[in-house]
Protein backbone atom coordinates (compact mmCIF):
# COMPACT_ATOMS: atom_id res chain seq x y z
CA UNK A 1 0.00 0.00 0.00
CA UNK A 2 1.60 3.71 -0.83
CA UNK A 3 1.70 6.13 1.56
CA UNK A 4 -1.22 8.64 2.32
CA UNK A 5 -1.22 11.87 0.71
CA UNK A 6 -0.23 14.50 3.24
CA UNK A 7 -2.53 17.09 3.56
CA UNK A 8 -0.94 20.65 4.27
CA UNK A 9 -3.90 23.28 5.18
CA UNK A 10 -2.37 26.50 4.27
CA UNK A 11 -2.09 24.83 0.72
CA UNK A 12 -5.58 23.77 0.98
CA UNK A 13 -6.87 27.32 1.75
CA UNK A 14 -5.18 28.38 -1.00
CA UNK A 15 -6.92 26.16 -3.15
CA UNK A 16 -10.43 26.79 -1.83
CA UNK A 17 -9.41 30.64 -2.30
CA UNK A 18 -9.30 30.14 -5.76
CA UNK A 19 -12.51 27.73 -6.39
CA UNK A 20 -14.64 30.64 -4.15
CA UNK A 21 -12.94 33.66 -6.03
CA UNK A 22 -13.72 31.69 -8.86
CA UNK A 23 -17.06 30.28 -8.18
CA UNK A 24 -18.71 32.55 -5.29
CA UNK A 25 -19.86 31.28 -1.61
CA UNK A 26 -23.04 29.94 -2.47
CA UNK A 27 -21.95 28.33 -5.73
CA UNK A 28 -19.21 26.37 -4.59
CA UNK A 29 -20.34 23.11 -2.81
CA UNK A 30 -18.10 20.89 -0.87
CA UNK A 31 -17.70 18.55 -3.44
CA UNK A 32 -16.02 20.98 -5.10
CA UNK A 33 -13.44 21.53 -2.20
CA UNK A 34 -13.31 17.64 -1.98
CA UNK A 35 -12.39 17.64 -5.37
CA UNK A 36 -10.14 20.66 -5.55
CA UNK A 37 -8.19 19.68 -2.12
CA UNK A 38 -7.95 15.94 -3.09
CA UNK A 39 -9.08 15.19 0.27
CA UNK A 40 -12.43 13.19 1.53
CA UNK A 41 -15.26 15.34 3.39
CA UNK A 42 -14.78 14.16 6.32
CA UNK A 43 -11.27 15.64 6.36
CA UNK A 44 -12.17 18.95 5.20
CA UNK A 45 -14.66 19.31 8.01
CA UNK A 46 -11.99 17.73 10.92
CA UNK A 47 -9.76 20.44 9.47
CA UNK A 48 -11.92 23.48 8.59
CA UNK A 49 -15.05 22.75 10.70
CA UNK A 50 -17.36 24.02 7.86
CA UNK A 51 -17.68 25.36 4.15
CA UNK A 52 -18.07 28.57 5.79
CA UNK A 53 -15.02 28.62 8.09
CA UNK A 54 -13.29 27.73 5.28
CA UNK A 55 -14.31 30.57 3.39
CA UNK A 56 -13.69 32.92 5.71
CA UNK A 57 -9.94 31.53 6.13
CA UNK A 58 -10.00 32.15 2.26
CA UNK A 59 -10.88 34.96 2.38
CA UNK A 60 -8.67 36.85 4.81
CA UNK A 61 -6.03 35.15 2.94
CA UNK A 62 -7.04 36.86 -0.25
CA UNK A 63 -7.46 40.36 1.69
CA UNK A 64 -3.91 39.83 3.15
CA UNK A 65 -2.49 39.08 -0.49
CA UNK A 66 -3.85 42.05 -1.81
CA UNK A 67 -3.09 44.55 0.54
CA UNK A 68 0.21 44.02 0.77
CA UNK A 69 0.75 44.14 -2.77
CA UNK A 70 -0.85 47.27 -2.85
CA UNK A 71 0.86 48.63 0.18
CA UNK A 72 4.29 47.53 -1.78
CA UNK A 73 2.82 48.99 -4.92
CA UNK A 74 2.24 52.58 -2.82
CA UNK A 75 5.71 51.89 -1.39
CA UNK A 76 9.42 53.56 -2.61
CA UNK A 77 10.31 56.42 -4.40
CA UNK A 78 9.13 59.11 -6.60
CA UNK A 79 5.85 61.01 -6.98
CA UNK A 80 2.69 60.15 -5.44
CA UNK A 81 0.51 60.93 -7.72
CA UNK A 82 2.51 58.32 -10.08
CA UNK A 83 2.26 55.51 -7.54
CA UNK A 84 -1.45 56.14 -7.30
CA UNK A 85 -1.56 55.48 -11.20
CA UNK A 86 0.57 52.78 -11.11
CA UNK A 87 -1.40 50.77 -8.82
CA UNK A 88 -4.83 51.36 -10.39
CA UNK A 89 -3.35 50.83 -13.87
CA UNK A 90 -1.67 47.35 -12.42
CA UNK A 91 -5.50 46.16 -10.55
CA UNK A 92 -7.39 47.51 -13.80
CA UNK A 93 -4.40 45.00 -15.67
CA UNK A 94 -4.68 42.24 -13.47
CA UNK A 95 -8.79 42.08 -13.65
CA UNK A 96 -8.59 42.71 -17.58
CA UNK A 97 -6.44 40.09 -18.11
CA UNK A 98 -7.87 37.23 -15.55
CA UNK A 99 -8.69 34.49 -17.85
CA UNK A 100 -11.98 33.79 -15.69
CA UNK A 101 -13.03 37.66 -14.77
CA UNK A 102 -13.16 37.01 -11.22
CA UNK A 103 -12.78 40.63 -10.66
CA UNK A 104 -12.33 41.10 -6.46
CA UNK A 105 -12.89 38.33 -3.97
CA UNK A 106 -14.22 41.31 -1.68
CA UNK A 107 -16.09 42.81 -3.70
CA UNK A 108 -17.84 40.10 -5.09
CA UNK A 109 -18.22 38.58 -1.66
CA UNK A 110 -20.24 41.89 -0.83
CA UNK A 111 -22.69 41.65 -3.78
CA UNK A 112 -23.40 38.01 -2.31
CA UNK A 113 -23.56 38.50 1.51
CA UNK A 114 -26.84 36.73 2.00
CA UNK A 115 -24.87 33.63 1.90
CA UNK A 116 -22.23 34.06 3.75
CA UNK A 117 -23.05 36.09 6.55
CA UNK A 118 -21.88 38.86 8.89
CA UNK A 119 -18.56 37.66 9.92
CA UNK A 120 -18.11 37.43 6.02
CA UNK A 121 -18.97 41.26 6.08
CA UNK A 122 -16.51 42.04 9.26
CA UNK A 123 -13.76 40.59 7.25
CA UNK A 124 -14.37 42.49 3.97
CA UNK A 125 -15.02 45.53 6.46
CA UNK A 126 -11.77 44.68 7.60
CA UNK A 127 -9.90 44.33 3.74
CA UNK A 128 -11.78 47.58 2.48
CA UNK A 129 -9.97 49.57 5.67
CA UNK A 130 -6.78 48.47 5.67
CA UNK A 131 -6.83 49.15 1.38
CA UNK A 132 -8.07 52.80 2.49
CA UNK A 133 -5.42 52.82 5.18
CA UNK A 134 -2.84 52.20 2.37
CA UNK A 135 -4.05 54.69 0.12
CA UNK A 136 -4.44 57.49 3.12
CA UNK A 137 -0.93 56.94 3.92
CA UNK A 138 0.08 57.41 0.09
CA UNK A 139 -2.39 60.72 0.00
CA UNK A 140 -0.89 61.92 3.62
CA UNK A 141 2.80 61.87 1.92
CA UNK A 142 1.40 63.45 -1.33
CA UNK A 143 0.01 66.42 1.21
CA UNK A 144 3.98 66.58 2.93
CA UNK A 145 5.64 66.28 -0.74
CA UNK A 146 2.88 69.60 -2.20
CA UNK A 147 1.95 67.11 -4.94
CA UNK A 148 -1.81 67.08 -3.55
CA UNK A 149 -3.47 70.47 -3.04
CA UNK A 150 -3.27 70.81 1.19
CA UNK A 151 -6.86 72.35 1.47
CA UNK A 152 -8.22 69.06 0.85
CA UNK A 153 -9.16 66.26 3.50
CA UNK A 154 -7.28 63.45 2.99
CA UNK A 155 -9.31 60.99 4.52
CA UNK A 156 -12.42 61.95 1.89
CA UNK A 157 -9.56 61.61 -1.31
CA UNK A 158 -8.51 58.30 0.18
CA UNK A 159 -12.28 57.30 0.22
CA UNK A 160 -12.75 58.24 -2.84
CA UNK A 161 -10.10 56.56 -4.27
CA UNK A 162 -11.49 53.38 -2.92
CA UNK A 163 -14.89 53.81 -4.18
CA UNK A 164 -12.97 53.49 -7.42
CA UNK A 165 -11.18 50.91 -7.25
CA UNK A 166 -14.33 48.92 -5.80
CA UNK A 167 -15.96 50.43 -9.08
CA UNK A 168 -13.31 49.14 -11.50
CA UNK A 169 -13.60 45.75 -10.11
CA UNK A 170 -16.77 45.56 -10.89
CA UNK A 171 -16.75 47.15 -14.31
CA UNK A 172 -13.90 44.64 -15.15
CA UNK A 173 -15.99 41.77 -15.00
CA UNK A 174 -18.02 43.05 -17.80
CA UNK A 175 -15.77 44.61 -19.61
CA UNK A 176 -15.01 44.04 -23.51
CA UNK A 177 -11.85 46.42 -23.16
CA UNK A 178 -9.21 48.77 -21.16
CA UNK A 179 -10.23 51.68 -22.44
CA UNK A 180 -12.80 52.37 -19.79
CA UNK A 181 -10.72 51.85 -16.60
CA UNK A 182 -8.21 53.79 -19.00
CA UNK A 183 -10.53 56.81 -18.11
CA UNK A 184 -11.32 56.37 -14.82
CA UNK A 185 -7.69 55.92 -13.49
CA UNK A 186 -6.86 59.25 -15.39
CA UNK A 187 -9.87 60.85 -13.91
CA UNK A 188 -8.93 59.54 -10.52
CA UNK A 189 -5.18 60.71 -10.83
CA UNK A 190 -6.52 64.47 -12.14
CA UNK A 191 -8.90 65.05 -9.36
CA UNK A 192 -6.13 64.59 -6.72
Amino acid sequence: MGRPKQFDPQAAVGEAMEIFWRKGYAATTPQDLVDALGIGKGSLYHAFGSKRQLFLLALRRYGDAQVAALTERLRGSGPVKDKLRTALRDLAQFDLTDPYLRGCMAVNTSAELTGAGEEAAAVIRGIFDRIEGALLAAVQEGLRTGEIDSRRDPQEIASGLLATIIGMHVLARTADGPERLTRIVAAAIAAL
